[in-house]
């Protein structure tokens, strides 16, 4: 008895103390918390008003070393030193969307009412698999589903908040794929996994569709060769003629077209599919139709440019991402379907998360539409605090001034003798090329050697892409910030690198 006593004594003066783990976020560490937020946040005010060009030009072997000479075994004394290092292996090299000489990717600037989100986010840390990790979050993502299903024109939608475009892209032709097994063969694929004719399941896409199409057909075990291109008008759009011909021709060789992927907002040209008449066709053959919409989803917000997605309501799952369009950190995406009872052939089972017998309307559980997120981000507050703080309207102008903007540098690029517009676009993505004069067989050596020059200097970051086997310099504007006169001074410097590659050559 004396040696239990003597054990449990020693045991309780042995315990550590709350103050021993201030690293831990809790109600022993707001000093601490508060100390690390506020280094954070001097640091990325350094970032904005420090940041005069888009990159530092730092080139990939030098910033390599720097990481790698860093020990992680041996751990820094203190925040500033934290901070410091970071400073020098990120912050300072960091690619910085927020200027208008960043002009390459779909990177958007970012809404400052989403980075006050992340804060709680962060922190908070809920998890949106189930109503007993979330709670309020449970119903704030789900009403800004059911207001997104509402914009884009279904009336009794659903969906769930993903990790990206691709991902929602994926969960899109994973329910054309099952719902075509269950509808018209009778067979459920996930419970005994591909029928014998899957090899003969078609999908189809537009040349210019994003590659993560190729990549998901793969995944979901259809290969590539199940992906059919289908070819585009001269904005390069997909054609529906092109399209009813191709899918006839699949049927003729006994092929057997499930889902049609049509593009709101190509990554090369920023134009939008004809998607009435796609949905058209889709109806016709009864194709599953999903419409990728992550960069073109931006003009849900805006009422003088959203005759642009006319047809989208006919779709049957939409992709829409956030995290461009709406101007939000990464990540904020989601996918939508236009039948909400869609989703339940994802729907999966386990006793100690979602179990069967659970009435799900009395509590919700967001597992029950995610295909490969248990654990998930409560991504959604971000946009909350954005529509709540801005509001549609003042999103929607964002986005109209980027199309106006993107509509005055096509006029300047096509008014000036040294470049070639190879394609209007919808939103604000335009593919040109410098030119000294008519068309030369170099111009595909000369354009990357601008777009590499502009790199490294780290000036101007511009995009680039092949339309027919030739090199082009790519536009994307995507910050409601950039003026035409930006543009003007871009374009300058295009032609001050052009010129400096004809002295060498």
């Amino acid at each position: 008895m004396n040696n239990t006593v003597n054990t449990t004594q020693e045991s309780k003066t042995t315990l550590p103390k709350p103050e021993n783990f201030k690293d831990i976020f809790s109600q022993h560490s707001d000093k601490e918390y508060a100390a690390a937020v506020k280094s954070a946040q001097e640091r990325v005010s350094s970032f904005l008003k420090n940041t005069a060009k888009p990159f530092t030009g730092i080139r990939p072997d030098e910033m390599k070393r720097m990481v790698e000479a860093i020990d992680l075994d041996e751990p820094l004394p203190d925040y500033q030193s934290l901070f410091d290092e970071v400073d020098e292996i990120y912050v300072n090299h960091a690619t910085a969307y927020h200027l208008p000489q960043y002009i390459a990717h779909l990177n958007c600037p970012v809404v400052i009412p989403a980075l006050a989100a992340e804060v709680l986010i962060s922190a908070i840390n809920s998890s949106q698999d189930t109503y007993d990790q979330s709670a309020g979050g449970t119903f704030i993502e789900r009403k800004l589903i059911d207001w997104t299903s509402e914009q884009i024109g279904y009336q009794d939608g659903d969906g769930i908040f993903t990790a990206g475009g691709s991902q929602s892209n994926l969960m899109g032709l994973l329910l054309a794929r099952d719902y075509y097994a269950l509808e018209y063969q009778k067979w459920n694929i996930k419970l005994d996994g591909l029928p014998a004719d899957a090899s003969k399941f078609r999908v189809f896409v537009s040349d210019k569709a994003h590659f993560s199409n190729h990549k998901n057909s793969w995944i979901l075990g259809l290969g590539e060769q199940a992906v059919v291109h289908v070819g585009v008008d001269e904005r390069y759009r997909m054609d529906p003629e092109k399209l009813e011909s191709a899918i006839a021709s699949e049927i003729q060789k006994g092929n057997i077209p499930i889902a049609i992927t049509a593009t709101a907002g190509t990554t090369d040209f920023g134009n939008i599919d004809p998607l009435q008449p796609i949905a058209a066709i889709a109806k016709r053959y009864n194709i599953w139709l999903h419409v990728d919409a992550a960069y073109g989803c931006g003009l849900l917000l805006t009422d003088n440019h959203r005759h642009l997605l006319k047809g989208i309501e006919l779709a049957d799952s939409v992709t829409v991402d956030y995290h461009k369009s709406f101007f939000q950190p990464i990540s904020s995406s989601a996918f939508i379907v236009k039948n909400k009872l869609h989703l339940n052939i994802i729907k999966h089972h386990a006793d100690y998360l979602n179990p069967k017998e659970q009435d799900y309307d009395a509590l919700p559980a967001q597992i029950n539409k995610s295909i490969i997120q248990s654990t998930r981000r409560f991504d959604a507050l971000k946009l909350w605090f954005t529509l709540r703080y801005l509001g549609r309207e003042k999103l929607g102008q964002y986005t109209d001034t980027i199309i106006d903007t993107a509509q005055q540098a096509a006029a300047l690029i096509e008014s000036d003798q040294n470049f070639e517009l190879l394609c209007h676009s919808d939103m604000g993505v335009l593919v040109f090329r410098y030119l000294d004069g008519p068309a030369e067989s170099n111009s595909c050596e000369v354009n990357k050697y601008i777009k590499e020059k502009l790199f490294f200097t780290g000036d101007v970051l511009v995009a680039s892409t092949k339309v027919n086997g030739e090199f082009f310099l790519k536009f994307t504007i995507f910050n409601p910030l950039t003026t035409v006169n930006d543009i003007q001074n871009i374009l300058n410097q295009i032609k001050q690198k052009g010129n400096g590659y004809h002295r060498l050559n």
